[in-house]
């Protein structure tokens, strides 16, 4: 039996619904909370507390609503005609599982280095309309490989632009703000790390053109291994082009003129706020919610248009919504239980100024299965890898590109991100996971030998 077949099978055995992963992690963390956290011992009030205090917190709850807005926005952009051009010449010369998976995997994880949520649904679109197309011209083709593929881009994306960690150490004073509750902190903290060192370092470049490769080398010969008749798939279509009979006040919700004038002054005020910021190549997640709310006025070309294609994006975030209050209560216990410091502190009491990228690496990987925001993530074990580092003498860019690859291959184990794409896909979880499981471990193999050469 080949080996993705073992996979399936023991994930469709075992695998439940991510959201009933996302309850059994919080009672696994209350759990072990409650065992074995030198802060807690035992006393299960402090422990629910802290859940509970993670759950609403504000600062979370905003980037929350920052995280939902940028797959919205990102799914509406994908929806307007431009892009929904682009895909249809993509799936256009498809001829086989092989082409299309390799169409798809490049195409997604170039998108998604520039911008994660745009990725991930251009992705999940991309994959859709490859099965569709399939389904048409009659062709056998492995619908989940090219589903996985759609996904890929979560396992590039933190060490892109958009990349939580990266861009916040490249805001002046952040390293400061960060360890201020950490009194050991030895030697010396910069102003800034800038993007140069860490996201658009040749190094990082490099790497990433690598991963690339391999994977495109890689569904290339998976999908040669296996066919499955064509999906039953009903047309993912947008119409954005119907034409109804307009008067009075309505005229305005189609008007172009009105979109236009609206989405080009949104893209003004960005050039005028942000400007600055374009100039050092630092990105926030307002700052690409408000570039993109303009860009997608503009390309769709009237507010109902628009409009309506946000009524479609926000079906495939409801999942999001409801778990990530969940994930930031297990946010919550770790960091105020001192679960965090002890996965982390236990690494870095093995580490060498060799081995501590290899191990935060690791770390990262395995708080991303309890913790799945980058952002989050970060402000919780920044600290601990940036005062380790400084510890050991190792470089702070090379430290924090090691929990950023860390923390993104996970993302293909933890099926929280999927949960658009297989909204759009009507694929589950546990069909593409044992490739995205392949994936996750061609890409460490590759991300693990960078931080022990470079």
């Amino acid at each position: 039996m080949r080996l993705t077949e073992v996979i399936t099978q023991a994930f469709r055995r075992f695998l439940p619904s991510p959201f009933t992963i996302a309850v059994l992690l919080t009672l696994f963390t209350l759990l072990l909370a409650i065992i074995f956290s030198p802060v807690a011992k035992g006393d299960v009030v402090f422990v629910l507390k802290a859940w509970e205090s993670g759950i609403w917190n504000p600062g979370l709850l905003v980037f929350a609503y920052q995280m939902i807005l940028i797959l919205v926005l990102g799914h509406v952009l994908v929806l307007s005609k431009p892009l929904q051009r682009i895909i249809m010449g993509l799936t256009q010369g498809i001829r086989s599982t092989s082409s299309a998976a390799v169409i798809v995997v490049i195409s997604t994880m170039l998108v998604s280095f520039f911008n994660w949520g745009l990725g991930l649904i251009f992705g999940a679109i991309l994959a859709r309309k490859v099965g569709e197309h399939a389904q048409k011209n009659n062709l056998n083709i492995n619908y989940p490989l090219i589903g996985a593929c759609g996904y890929s881009g979560l396992m590039v994306w933190h060490g892109g632009i958009s990349g939580s960690a990266p861009l916040k150490v490249a805001e002046s004073g952040h390293l400061q703000n960060l360890l201020t509750n950490l009194s050991n902190t030895v030697g010396p903290l910069p102003e800034t790390i800038p993007t140069a060192e860490t996201i658009l370092s040749v190094w990082n470049l490099l790497i990433f053109g690598l991963v690339v490769l391999a994977i495109a080398l890689l569904v290339f010969f998976l999908g040669k291994k296996k066919s499955n008749p064509p999906q039953r798939l009903e047309s993912y279509h947008f119409d954005n082009n119907k034409e109804v009979d307009v008067s009075g006040a309505e005229r305005l919700e189609y008007s172009k003129v009105l979109a236009w004038s609206f989405g080009v002054l949104i893209l003004s005020a960005f050039v005028v706020q942000y400007s600055g910021l374009l100039k050092s190549l630092n990105i926030t997640p307002n700052m690409l919610n408000l570039f993109m709310l303009g860009l997608a006025i503009v390309l769709h070309g009237s507010f109902k248009s628009f409009l309506k294609a946000v009524n479609e994006a926000i079906k495939d975030t409801s999942g999001i919504l409801i778990q990530f209050p969940l994930y930031f209560g297990i946010m919550g216990v770790m960091a105020e239980s001192g679960l965090i410091q002890e996965i982390s502190d236990f690494f870095v009491s093995v580490s060498t100024e060799v081995t501590l990228p290899v191990y935060t690496f690791f770390s990262a990987g395995l708080v991303n299965l309890f913790v799945p925001s980058g952002g989050g993530q970060w402000a919780i074990q920044g600290p601990l890898v940036v005062e380790s580092a400084l510890k050991l003498g190792v470089p702070l860019p090379k430290a924090i590109m090691a929990l950023a690859y860390g923390d993104q291959v996970t993302n293909m184990l933890q099926p929280f991100w999927a949960l658009p794409l297989l909204g759009i896909t009507q694929l589950k979880a546990k069909e593409i996971l044992p490739y995205t499981l392949i994936f996750m471990l061609v890409s460490s193999g590759i991300f693990l030998i960078a931080l022990l050469l470079l």
